[in-house]
């Protein structure tokens, strides 16, 4: 009853905080939809910790009890409640989860990227490692590709939040890119969608969909609903940076949302396949 009532929790906070993330699972088995919204929670929690107000040695505490947790019991707390059954039931990777602390620490020691080598490996701890952990309850080993396929993801997700993230003093694209296309921060800091950076941007959203394509290599190792999960998910981020393209990379009043309608079709299509 304690991991039913768990569990309810989870789901709840994926439905209220990650509404893409929400429409991805639904066509999961119960089981299955739960373990992963176990994971996205304690995802968010690192997310909430790392972007929050709190001093930074507070936020190190606090991200370092969230690491120590997934060594001990899980106390009363939902989301470890419901995490450490998942991880039972599906072999969740503890290096995985443990990778998505390391991403929330290296966002309160760095705030920006020299090149896109190094932009990779902090993808690879704050998206890649969720890729790793979940592809473990969609029943595939091949974590190459789920790796991949949360990276790019993340690709999406720092061309669509590039205001949001300046706002918490960072800039995630890479120095050496901005320098080469021409752009400065001062032109993120004035939200100017200049010729220049629209080519940025249009070599980002190029980058985005090799790492998609190939990280969609995975869908060859999963069965079908788990399949249709993560196309549906690959489906919701191909959208979002289509509405990015559309806008002409104006992204500095708002990150473009999809409707509940265009979700609901998205999820559809693939049901139909």
């Amino acid at each position: 009853m304690i991991t039913a009532r768990a569990y309810a929790e989870v789901e709840r906070l994926t439905r209220r905080q990650a509404r893409n993330f929400a429409y991805g699972i639904m066509v999961l088995p119960r089981e299955k939809r739960r373990a992963i919204a176990a994971i996205y929670a304690y995802a968010r929690r690192v997310d909430d910790i790392a972007d929050g107000s709190l001093p930074a040695d507070e936020k190190r505490a606090q991200l370092e009890q969230l690491r120590a947790g997934l060594g001990s019991a899980p106390g009363e707390d939902a989301m470890f409640v419901a995490l450490a059954d998942a991880r039972v039931r599906f072999a969740i990777p503890t290096y995985a989860l443990e990778a998505l602390v390391e991403g929330g620490f290296q966002d309160l020691d760095q705030t920006r990227y020299t090149n896109f080598e190094e932009l990779r490996g902090y993808c690879a701890k704050v998206a890649g490692a969720v890729g790793v952990a979940c592809v473990a309850v969609y029943g595939s080993d091949d974590v190459e590709r789920a790796e991949t396929l949360g990276i790019a993801l993340q690709l999406i997700n720092i061309m669509r939040d590039v205001r949001e993230d300046w706002e918490l003093g960072r800039v995630y694209l890479p120095q050496d890119e901005l320098s080469s296309f021409g752009v400065t921060e001062e032109d993120i800091a004035a939200g100017r969608t200049t010729a220049a950076w629209r080519a940025l941007m249009t070599f980002q959203a190029e980058r985005a969909r090799v790492h998609l394509q190939d990280g969609l290599g995975l869908l060859r190792s999963l069965d079908g609903r788990s399949a249709l999960c993560v196309s549906t998910f690959a489906g919701l981020y191909r959208a979002t940076l289509e509405r990015i393209e559309a806008r002409g990379f104006d992204v500095f009043d708002g990150p473009p949302r999809l409707s509940a309608l265009t979700k609901l079709r998205i999820v559809g299509a693939g049901l139909r396949r």
